[in-house]
């Protein structure tokens, strides 16, 4: 009797779950004889062949033991000679970096059928998982698919002026990959996702731009995922359907802290897994639903403020209208740093500021013993948590988050009191040098860092204010406001007022200050935070929108 012939099936298991397999992959999955697979095949794909199936785990695993290509070659060859229907199940589509020519050569060599099978490749299906899009007509017109598994042979010039990158193997290379885009010009504005498990219950989205994504992503696994950079990746919110956006902001809205030890703020910009149900919309709606906020902030600012919005309902979209760059000379600090013990106080009154001040420091051979016997007042509980990130302590933080209530409340006479001041180099907090100063204060003012305006708008941001999509704009500082009229003045038509933008939006401010700049270059401010923190402007903007 003669033996029956054996074949071996390439074929693409798709990017994860069995219903995004062809009907040509599952039929042959059903009949096989034997099953060998990879790694990132899903487990749910294992139950598709018959019980008598035999099934060979071949998946190759960085830094632990796995089968050789050579022994896969070998047990394709093996069981197909022995007559056997075999099925070789590779992630994606088995020509898209599936490693299949060493296989084929085996195979042919040998005198042994086989039959390529596509399949739906991760690098298309996961952006269309997340609802991005690789095309668009004003965004993108070409795309390019790369591995990322060995950068350091990649043409980062040419490819940093694509529209669209898509990159597979890149989460254990995204600070290569990064440093690459950022070299060759990429702007650091590029919005970036990182998919991970695409089309599998587990599916995590990370969006961000390039500038900060390193900071979003710090000690977390991004393995296996697919990287897309580009300004479509701004488009998801305008792509996601209704009810799976919704479903995704209810469970971000509702779900625990990684470490509830910990009360810090969560590093993810929008960590979602995808709607896996039918659950339709609750009958009470968030109250923020149907809102559009174009949220104002600096270049490379964690987006906490915009997760605690869409948490709310609403739909964000960010505009940074801030760089934060250093003094145009340190000078004056590393001056100021040589005579710490000089200084009874030292005032800090922002984030940039501490950070700039201790990351000099630090440069100058210097760390916080060099305080010793300086006390410190911040402005905030921002600010304060900032110090905390330095081990040290606010020795004073006065109760209301304003440079008014530090003078005010201040806990010493400040008599001959000297005060160190790191701060903006320009357009700060004049009123706060002015009346610590009345009260017989000696302020000496240092540049810390400077603030500065970015050079474009997000096509994004750009397109929703032109179309009148936006509700709600949000101001958290001074320079945000005047930065924003800068802005939105460059891409006027025929040197139109830019307050075309804002009739019949909201204008939102964190504090007096900012709503100060706001009526000046507005005329008016319509929601103001009581309590002047991004949580305070949160609360404000829902009350607003609960009685409008």
């Amino acid at each position: 009797m003669t033996q029956e012939r054996g074949k071996v099936y390439l074929v693409g298991a798709g990017p994860g779950d069995v219903a995004y397999l062809t009907v040509k992959a599952y039929n042959l999955l059903a009949a096989a004889q034997v099953l060998v697979y990879d790694a990132l095949v899903d487990a749910q794909l294992l139950q598709c062949v018959p019980p008598d199936c035999l099934k060979l785990d071949v998946g190759k695993r960085g830094g632990k033991p796995s089968t050789t290509q050579s022994e896969i070659n070998k047990l394709l060859v093996k069981h197909c000679q022995q007559g056997k229907q075999v099925v070789r199940l590779k992630s994606g589509d088995p020509l898209i970096f599936g490693r299949c020519t060493s296989e084929i050569e085996a195979l042919k060599a040998s005198g042994c059928d086989f039959e390529l099978v596509p399949g739906i490749s991760s690098a298309l299906a996961a952006p269309l998982l997340a609802g991005i899009p690789l095309t668009d007509p004003v965004l993108s017109r070409t795309f390019a698919v790369l591995t990322a598994h060995e950068p350091e042979l990649l043409d980062w010039e040419a490819l940093s002026r694509l529209d669209t990158l898509v990159i597979l193997m890149g989460g254990q290379h995204l600070p290569e990959i990064v440093h690459e885009l950022l070299r060759h010009r990429r702007s650091h504005l590029t919005p970036i996702a990182i998919i991970r498990w695409a089309g599998t219950p587990d599916q995590q989205i990370w969006i961000a731009q390039l500038g900060d994504i390193l900071e979003q992503t710090t000690e977390l696994s991004l393995s296996p995922s697919v990287i897309v950079i580009g300004e479509v990746v701004g488009l998801r919110k305008y792509l996601q359907p209704e009810n799976i956006y919704l479903d995704e902001i209810i469970r971000h809205s509702q779900a625990e802290p990684a470490n509830e030890s910990i009360s810090t703020p969560q590093p993810m910009l929008s960590n979602f897994p995808p709607s896996t149900s039918s659950t339709s919309s609750p009958s009470s709606p968030l109250p923020l639903t149907g809102k559009t906020i174009l949220v104002t902030r600096s270049v490379g600012q964690s987006s906490q403020f915009s997760d605690r919005l869409i948490a709310s309902g609403a739909t964000v979209i960010e505009m940074p209208t801030l760089e934060i760059a250093p003094p145009s000379s340190w000078e004056a600090l590393d001056n100021a740093i040589a005579h710490l013990s000089d200084f009874d106080w030292l005032i800090l009154t922002s984030t940039n500021g501490i950070d700039y001040f201790f990351e000099r420091l630090i440069a100058q051979g210097k760390d916080t013993r060099a305080l010793a016997g300086v006390k410190i007042a911040v402005v905030g509980e921002k600010t304060a948590y900032s110090l905390k990130q330095h081990s040290l302590q606010a020795d004073f933080i006065p109760p209301n988050y304003v440079a008014d209530s530090l003078v005010e409340n201040f806990p010493d006479k400040l008599d001959d009191k000297k005060l160190l001041f790191p701060r903006v180099e320009s357009g700060g907090r004049e009123v706060l040098v002015k009346e610590l100063t009345a009260k017989g204060a000696k302020v000496i003012e240092v540049a810390t860092y400077q603030s500065c305006c970015p050079s474009g708008i997000p096509p994004v941001a750009e397109l929703a204010l032109q179309n009148r999509k936006v509700n709600v704009i949000t101001f958290a500082s001074s320079k945000t406001v005047q930065f924003f009229c800068q802005l939105t003045d460059k891409i006027c038509a025929n040197n139109s007022d830019a307050s075309q933008f804002l009739e019949g939006v909201c204008i939102a401010s964190i504090g007096p200050q900012t709503s100060k700049t706001c009526h000046a270059l507005f005329g008016r401010v319509d929601v103001e935070a009581q309590e002047y923190t991004l949580d305070g402007l949160t609360q404000a903007l829902i009350t607003w929108a609960i009685n409008s």
